[in-house]
Parts: C-alpha cells; sequence; structure tokens
C-alpha cells in the first residue's frame, strides 16, 4: 500500500489529481482550505465523484455530522482515532468501494449495451428508434423537414457463405467507419458515450448513423434544406462503401441499396416514415441494386399489391390454379423432339395468366419457391407415368432448379427420394441450375453436384453466360448441358451478341458438353445458330409452351425441314 501526504487544503487537491489515489482520509481541521471545503471540491471533479473519502474531527455533535455528510464524505471519525481499528475500517471501506464500483461498471455497460452495437459501436435498433421519436418531435415543433436513410448491403450473404463470418463481421466493423467518416466530413453526428449511453436533449438535431442489425443500417438527417442536399449525402455514401474492401487476402466490392423518406411528406409518424424508407430500399434492390431511390405512394401501392400476390400464389397452390406446360428442345442433327422442358404457369380466375416473371421472383423472395419446386416435381412424375402408359420413347424432361431450392443442404437426398417414389429412371430428369446458383460457393457446390450426378440424372447450366463462371471451377462442375441464355440470342444481330454466343459453342465443344439455344424466335437466330453447329435449339420459332395431353403428338413432330432450310440461307 502506498500511502501520499499532504499539509493543507491545496495540496490535497493538487495531490489527488495527480495521484489519483483509491482512498482519501483527511482532517476536517488544516490549513489554508478546510476538510469539508477540500472534500466539497474532490466530489466536484470527474473522478472523484465515487472516490471514498474519510474525514476525522474533533467535533462529534448532530451537526458536524452532518455537515460531514454533507460535504460528500463516505465514512466520519471522531478524535482521538482508534489506530488499530482504521486500518481495519479502511480495507472495509475500500472493499465496498470496489465492489460499488464493479457494479457501476456492469451497470454502464448494460446501459451501453442497450444502446449500442456491439461490433460496430454504432447505436442500435434501440436508439434509433428513439432519436427518430425525439427528431420528429422536434421537427413538428419547429416545421422543419427530415430525412431518413435506409442502406442495405447488397449480396451481403454471399460474403458469409464464401469467405466466412468473421471476414463478414470485419467487413460491416469497416462500412461503419466508412459511415462515420463520410457523415462526419459536412454533417454533424451524434455519437455517446459509454458512460452517457441515453441520448439528451441537446443533441436532439444531430444526424445519427444506426446499425439495425445483420447489414441494415440507417442514417437520420435533420434540418435538410432541400432534397439536393439528401442526394448529396446518398452519393457520397454510395460511393465510399462502393469501394473494395480489404480482408486479408480478400478484396469484395458490397454495394449498398438505399432508400429515403422524407419528413413529413412520406410519414408524419416513426413507424410510417420508417416503413416507407424501407421500402424504398427494397425497390433500389429491384430496380437493379447499388442506387438509391425516394419513396413515393405507387411504392406502396406496389407493396400492397405484392402482398396480396404473395397471398394468392399460396391459395392458388392449394386450388390447383398451376399448370405445367412443356417446351420442345429440337436435336439440330436429325430434327426430332428429344426433350422437354417443364415450366410452371399460374391460371388466375380474375387476373387471367400471371405471367411467370412475375410470380417467380415472388415465390423465390418469399420462401414459397420450395413448395412450388415440390409442386413441379410431383406433376412431372404423374405427367411421365401417364406418358409411359401411351407407349412413347422415353424422353428427358428438364426442370428448373431455383438457387433457394438448390441451396437447400438435403437436396441430393430430396431428389433421391423423390426419383424412388415416383418411380422414374433417373435418366428421364434433367436438372436446370443457374449459373449464379452454383458459382455462389462453387467449392461446396461441387460436391453437391456430385451428389446429384451420383443419381444419374442430367445436370443443365441454364442462363449461362449471364453469371461470369470462372473456367476453372466450370471444367470441375460435373453437368451435361450448357443453355445459352436468350438475350444473348436476342442480340445475334448485333457483334458483342454473335461473340458471346460463338464463345460459349466453342467452351461447350472443348469441354465436350450439350449445348442449347433458348428464345429461338426467327428464322436469322435459327440460321446463324445452326451454321454454327448447336447442338439442340428451343424457342417460339419451334412451338410454344404446350399441354402435357399435346406432348405425344409433338414428339412426332421433326423439323429437319425449318433446319435445312435455315441452313440454305
Amino acid at each position: 500500500m502506498l500511502i501520499v501526504e499532504a499539509s493543507n487544503g491545496f495540496e490535497a487537491l493538487d495531490i489527488f489529481v495527480r495521484e489519483r489515489p483509491d482512498l482519501v482520509f483527511m482532517d476536517v481541521e488544516m490549513p489554508v482550505m478546510t476538510g469539508l471545503e477540500a472534500c466539497k471540491r474532490i466530489r466536484q471533479l470527474p473522478q472523484g465523484a465515487t472516490i471514498p473519502i474519510i474525514i476525522v474531527t474533533s467535533s462529534d455533535d448532530r451537526q458536524s455530522i452532518d455537515e460531514g455528510f454533507d460535504a460528500g464524505a463516505t465514512q466520519y471519525k471522531t478524535k482521538p482515532v482508534n489506530w488499530s481499528l482504521l486500518g481495519r475500517d479502511i480495507q472495509y471501506t475500500l472493499r465496498a468501494s470496489n465492489a460499488f464500483n464493479s457494479l457501476k461498471r456492469q451497470e454502464d455497460r448494460l446501459r451501453y449495451l442497450a444502446y449500442y452495437d456491439p461490433l460496430t459501436n454504432l447505436p442500435n435498433r434501440r436508439s434509433f428508434n428513439e432519436h427518430l421519436n425525439r427528431l420528429l418531435k422536434r421537427s413538428q415543433r419547429q416545421g422543419t423537414p427530415a430525412a431518413l436513410l435506409f442502406i442495405d448491403l447488397d449480396h451481403f450473404k454471399r460474403i458469409n457463405d464464401s469467405i466466412g463470418h468473421a471476414h463478414g463481421d470485419s467487413l460491416l466493423v469497416e462500412i461503419a467507419k466508412r459511415l462515420t467518416i463520410e457523415l462526419r466530413e459536412e454533417d454533424a453526428i451524434n455519437y455517446f458515450s459509454e458512460n452517457n449511453a441515453e441520448p439528451d436533449s441537446d443533441s436532439e438535431g444531430a444526424t445519427e448513423i444506426a446499425r439495425l442489425g445483420g447489414d441494415e443500417f440507417t442514417v437520420v438527417l435533420s434540418d435538410v434544406a432541400n432534397i439536393a442536399d439528401i442526394e448529396k449525402v446518398a452519393r457520397r455514401i454510395l460511393e465510399s462503401l462502393s469501394e473494395p474492401i480489404a480482408l486479408q487476402s480478400h478484396n469484395p466490392v458490397v454495394t449498398p441499396s438505399i432508400g429515403i423518406a422524407i419528413y413529413p411528406q412520406d410519414g408524419s409518424d416513426p413507424d410510417t416514415l420508417s416503413r416507407n424508407a424501407d421500402t424504398a430500399m427494397y425497390v433500389a434492390k429491384a430496380e437493379g441494386r447499388a442506387c438509391y431511390r425516394f419513396y413515393n405512394e405507387e411504392m406502396n401501392s406496389q407493396a400492397v399489391e405484392q402482398l396480396k400476390m404473395e397471398e394468392e400464389l399460396r391459395e392458388a397452390m392449394q386450388n390447383d390454379e398451376l399448370e405445367l406446360r412443356y417446351q420442345p428442345q429440337v436435336e439440330t442433327a436429325t430434327g426430332r423432339v428429344v426433350s422437354m422442358e417443364a415450366l410452371v404457369r399460374w391460371k388466375h380466375p380474375t387476373r387471367g395468366m400471371v405471367s411467370p416473371q412475375e410470380f417467380i421472383p415472388l415465390a423465390e423472395s418469399t420462401g414459397q419457391i420450395i413448395e412450388l419446386g415440390e409442386w413441379v416435381m410431383a406433376e412431372v412424375a404423374r405427367h411421365c407415368l401417364y406418358w409411359d402408359t401411351l407407349g412413347l420413347d422415353s424422353f428427358r424432361v428438364c426442370v428448373n432448379i431455383s438457387p433457394l431450392q438448390f441451396n437447400q443442404h438435403n437436396l441430393p437426398q430430396w431428389i433421391a427420394k423423390f426419383i424412388d417414389q415416383a418411380r422414374l429412371t433417373p435418366e428421364r430428369l434433367e436438372l436446370e441450375l443457374t449459373e449464379s446458383a452454383i458459382m455462389n460457393d462453387a467449392e461446396t457446390n461441387i460436391g453437391k453436384l456430385r451428389e446429384l450426378k451420383a443419381l444419374g440424372i442430367d445436370l443443365a447450366v441454364d442462363d449461362f453466360g449471364t453469371g461470369y463462371s470462372s473456367l476453372s471451377y466450370l471444367k470441375r462442375f460435373p453437368i451435361d448441358t450448357l443453355k445459352i441464355d436468350q438475350s444473348f440470342i436476342a442480340d445475334l444481330d448485333t457483334t458483342d451478341g454473335a461473340a458471346i454466343v460463338d464463345a460459349i459453342l466453342a467452351l461447350a465443344k472443348t469441354l465436350k458438353l450439350r449445348v442449347i439455344a433458348e428464345g429461338i424466335e426467327n428464322e436469322d437466330q435459327l440460321s446463324y445458330l445452326v451454321k454454327h453447329d448447336c447442338g439442340f435449339l428451343q424457342g417460339f420459332y419451334f412451338a410454344r409452351p404446350i399441354y402435357p395431353e399435346d406432348v405425344p403428338n409433338m414428339l412426332q413432330e421433326n423439323f429437319s425441314t425449318q433446319i435445312q432450310a435455315a441452313l440454305g440461307k
């Protein structure tokens, strides 16, 4: 134990500030400054608020004792001092002080965690909600506008899936730093310290960044002069967050989608404003990501309509409103129909035929695609058994597997059980997987594809050319077929479109894969593909998707005449 002595009150204050003792023991009667005055001044110092102070005096009347405790004393000792007991009193006082300080630190920490995200040290959802509520009340009193920006990182899940959650957390920390730095340049930002975690009234008008959870962040701007100022902030955020982030051996780029709602025009209460900013953010994602969008009423109508369609799609699967159609795939060399692609259609009782471009993305985003995919497989099995009763030659049926279905860990086991229960030969089935789905975490997916291939089914890569596959991975994938995306077929009359198709055909030939061109609509496209040795053809030029009962007649068709005519062009 180290004891430092002072000869008067002023010296005691100086030593206290310099030495930061664990306990102060002083006489009330000191020269220059009394012990009571010194005790009061210590209590006024930031580091003196909780320090134990024992004062000693010869006065033992009630008034003197009250004055001592009013000055801030922890204990009051009267003279003569019992020195044999003083050491024990000091020991117990220090123990009590340590226990109190430990409890206070825990309380401060809990208060901090109640308002702060421990990963990024940004205010959390609770802090955001309270701050937004106060800010809107202030804006209402002063008649000034405010803006709420909802920020969501695009494709953040692929970071966790590909390089791990630890790197994902590091990325979130870097995003938080960039937001802080970017907005501090021109915008006043309100941050609470751990010692004062609750917002105070003086900070109501400040800008606040918060992390709501996951990869969702918010920025609240108060006293915004006009939309141009809000756009300026949004552009700065967009540019800053879109820069590559160094994570050891990785340098990923994660762009933000930003939704913006303005008080009071887009909402006069926190819930409405937050909901509309969130809606605008999802519109930004739907329109290509890496952008910002301001909320408008039409967005809300679209959101309500989407929710309604989601409910109706769930009912459609229960009420037999869905149908399967089949589009033939033609072998170039023989002109024969050798396979059929199963395509789902929705015949709505009041809307009529709903485009797959409307309900398939909806099913994917809501998770209904899992149930829908199982329904498609069951219908394919039922139709195959029906065709077999007609004595038709066996042909492949191609079924699309969505990225969400493919990401199910038990997909190979489910397919194996399906084949067994449906009494299908595995060679009858070809699963079409999107290029982007299999390239996400390619190393893991190679194993899953090999499990599927071991069942005896064929595997095709749909929309090939849109996902920028690495050739080193592509040659390791146990796939049988590449499907050239129809967008490239539509651009065959351009130099770039033709060059991409030529490259895919050459790649398929090198890897000894079947290649199907989908979306063929005219004779010029057919002519180009046939002349460049595309093995299989599909599109409206041959047939639109047909009903299951029309499949037998389609299998009797031969398109050699059309193919030969195209060669003669």
